[in-house]
């Protein structure tokens, strides 16, 4: 019983911020009875990045405690697209875009979930069956003027920005999942605080029941700022080793020990040894744990060896990608994009004057110069992205 206790504390502890509207009755109704608890996850991708873990980590924890841990994606939500956090409305969604995003899913939460102990529902299968006369009994339950004062809608209204109608469903769709399933508890991020409180509300209103709210802090990404797809600093799940290890090595240093805390089950103890350890020892340390989460570590301590080769030693790394260019000379920016090394000739062109490209191992400074393609040139751009060049013909 005490153990038991110790790993319910602990679940709500560790990589927790917030327990509504309190830790203590909740901590309670664990040791009374089983729960249901829930975590919804919108698709607005094709894959997983990093912060999407800690969530689904601790929808894990809570299954392995015994508890009715159920995982909920978004089919219905992600059509409204959550205004959590946007200065800009989502752009609208099809449902053929829906079902092309979570064709990978499944295989990305299994690497953080254990399936067999894990229910899968897709809201979808419930929210686009509400008629009318479901959706209007719905939205009577909740003060239109608390949906409108949401503090980034009003950051928005303050910007000249508009709200869109379909924006303020939002919360109340996400809102009834917790109603259809009946849950007792819902996962998720900080940023989800407000639709959560909602369905918190609706539980109250519509099934006469009390709902508690567990969040989760947000990463960060390897620059410093939330982690999200638009910003290109995410560290995906299904990142080959070599970059996610790179990637992991690049954050800044003031993330380290909110990864292992977040993103590890090194225990805490643990983390305060390494804290002792030189910033550098530490974010190796903490890029072979990660990487042995979904990789093992052998094929962590072969990306260490490959990092080091690299970023210590200055040489190219074991394996570098080869491509073919058909053309005897180019301007560097049409090179760079040909290698997709750079997604546009603006974005090439800010790469040369940020001293960003290198041409066997020789920095690019013009971006007017015209590139003879030899065989064996290897292009880099940036610290990990390294392309071998093979003339057509050879």
């Amino acid at each position: 019983m005490i153990k038991n206790e110790q790993k319910i504390e602990e679940v709500l502890t560790r990589g927790v911020e917030q327990v509504l509207p309190n830790k203590e009755n909740l901590k309670k109704l664990l040791k009374k009875r089983k729960t249901r608890l829930y975590l919804g996850v919108d698709p607005t991708a094709t894959k997983l990045h990093l912060g999407h873990t800690v969530v689904l980590r601790k929808l894990q924890e809570f299954a392995e405690l015994g508890q009715e841990a159920i995982l909920v994606i978004g089919t219905g939500t992600v059509l409204a697209g959550d205004p959590s956090l946007r200065l800009k409305a989502r752009l609208l969604i099809s449902e053929k875009e829906v079902e092309k995003n979570i064709k990978t899913w499944k295989r990305q939460a299994g690497k953080v979930l254990d399936l067999t102990k894990i229910k899968i529902k897709y809201n979808g299968d419930w929210l686009l069956k509400l008629k009318m006369a479901g959706i209007i009994k719905i939205a009577s339950q909740i003060s239109a003027v608390k949906l409108f004062q949401r503090e980034m809608f009003q950051r928005r209204i303050k910007m000249g920005q508009t709200v869109l109608t379909h924006e303020i469903l939002y919360p109340l769709l996400q809102g009834y999942d917790s109603v259809f399933l009946n849950v007792d508890l819902e996962i998720g991020g900080t940023d989800q605080t407000f639709n959560m409180l909602v369905g918190r509300e609706l539980m109250k209103k519509m099934k006469h029941k009390e709902k508690f709210i567990l969040t989760c802090p947000m990463i960060l990404g390897i620059d410093g700022k939330p982690m999200s797809k638009t910003s290109g600093n995410c560290i995906w799940l299904e990142d080959p080793p070599n970059q996610m290890f790179g990637k992991i090595m690049s954050i800044p240093d003031n993330l380290i020990f909110d990864y292992f805390e977040l993103l590890t089950r090194v225990s805490l103890d643990e983390i305060k040894r390494i804290k002792k350890l030189n910033l550098r020892e530490a974010k190796i340390r903490l890029a072979k744990e990660v990487v042995g989460i979904y990789y093992g570590n052998k094929e962590a301590q072969i990306s260490e060896k490959e990092f080091e080769r690299v970023f210590k030693e200055k040489k190219l790394p074991s394996k570098v990608p080869e491509i073919k260019i058909q053309e005897k000379n180019l301007n560097i920016l049409e090179l760079l994009v040909k290698t997709k090394l750079a997604s546009s000739k603006s974005e090439a062109k800010r790469l040369v004057l940020q001293r960003g490209i290198k041409i066997n191992n020789q920095v690019q400074k013009n971006w007017k110069d015209i590139i003879t393609i030899n065989k064996g040139t290897v292009l880099q751009a940036g610290k990990k992205r390294f392309i071998r060049l093979i003339p057509a013909g050879n």
